[in-house]
C-alpha cells in the first residue's frame, strides 16, 4: 500500500500570468495524467483517517486542493474535475466570497471569487469547501481575538452558507507560525501550507505540505513524477526554494 499523499495546490485556473494562474489546457493535460497513471483522488478527511492510523492508503493517492474559490474553479476547473471522477477541497476566504480577489498580491484586473449560490451549487454536488481565513489575511501579523476571528469564523460563515461545517483549513500566503497553528488546531481537523513536500505518515495534520502545479506546467516533469521518477525534480525545486527564502530573509537586505 501507498506511504505517501501528494497533496496538488491550484489557485486559478485561467490564461493569467504569474504561478497562481494555471492555463485551462494545462489544467486538463495534468488531470488526463493523473488518470491515466491510475491515481486515486481521496479526500483530506480520508488523508487523515490514514494518517491517524484508522484507515489504509489506496494505490497513488492524491488530494486535490484549491486556494481562494475563483469563479474560474466552478467554470474551467470543475468540469475537468467532474470527466474523471475526481473530487476537490477549495478554501474559500470566507468574507470576500462574491466580490473581486483584494488582498496583498492580488492580480491586476483582480479576479472574481465565486458567489455562495455557486458554492452551494458545488457542495451539493461533493465539492468539499474549506476555510482561507475572513479576510485573506497573513495571519502571522495578528494575535489575540484578532488572530481567532480569522481562524475561527469563517468556519461559521461556510458553514452558514452550505449547511456542512468544514473540517480543513490553509492559511493565506502559507504563514503560519506556532500562535497560527495552535489556533488552527483548536478548530480545524486539517490545515495545508505550501511547503513543497509530499505528505507522509510523519507529517503534522495541521502543517501538511502540498505540491506546487506551477511546477508541473512542463508536462514531462508531471508525468515522471507520476512514474515515480520525479524525486531529482523536487530535490532541485526544494533546493531553489530554500535558497530564495534564505535571499528573502530581512536581514538579508
Amino acid at each position: 500500500m501507498a506511504d505517501r499523499v501528494d497533496i496538488l495546490m491550484y489557485h486559478s485556473i485561467s490564461e493569467g500570468g504569474g504561478p497562481t494562474c494555471i492555463s485551462p489546457f494545462v489544467f486538463a493535460a495534468q488531470m488526463e495524467a493523473l488518470a491515466a497513471a491510475g491515481a486515486t483522488v481521496i479526500s483530506l478527511d480520508q488523508m487523515a483517517d490514514w494518517r491517524e492510523g484508522r484507515a489504509a492508503l489506496p494505490a497513488k493517492p492524491v488530494v486535490i486542493t484549491f486556494d481562494d474559490g475563483f469563479c474560474d474553479f466552478a467554470e474551467t476547473a470543475y468540469p475537468v474535475l467532474t470527466k474523471h471522477g475526481f473530487g476537490a477541497t477549495v478554501y474559500l476566504p470566507a468574507a470576500c466570497m462574491g466580490g473581486p480577489e483584494n488582498w496583498a498580491g492580488a492580480a491586476h484586473p483582480p479576479r472574481p471569487l465565486m458567489s455562495w449560490s455557486t458554492v452551494r451549487d458545488l457542495a451539493r454536488e461533493g465539492i468539499e469547501f474549506g476555510g482561507h481565513s475572513q479576510t485573506h489575511a497573513d495571519l502571522i501579523s495578528l494575535s489575540g481575538q484578532a488572530l481567532e476571528d480569522e481562524v475561527r469564523r469563517c468556519a461559521d460563515v461556510i458553514a452558514d452558507h452550505t449547511g456542512k461545517a468544514p473540517a480543513h483549513f490553509a492559511p493565506p500566503y502559507g504563514r503560519a507560525n506556532d500562535s497560527t497553528l495552535a489556533a488552527v488546531r483548536q478548530y480545524w481537523r486539517t490545515s495545508c501550507g505550501t511547503r513543497y513536500a509530499r505528505a507522509t505518515a510523519a507529517s503534522d495534520l495541521h502543517d501538511l505540505p502540498r505540491l506546487e502545479m506551477f511546477y508541473y506546467t512542463d508536462l514531462k516533469w508531471w508525468r515522471a513524477h507520476l512514474a515515480g521518477y520525479g524525486g531529482p525534480y523536487m530535490l532541485a525545486r526544494q533546493s531553489l526554494r530554500a535558497v530564495r527564502e534564505v535571499i528573502s530573509k530581512p536581514w538579508n537586505r
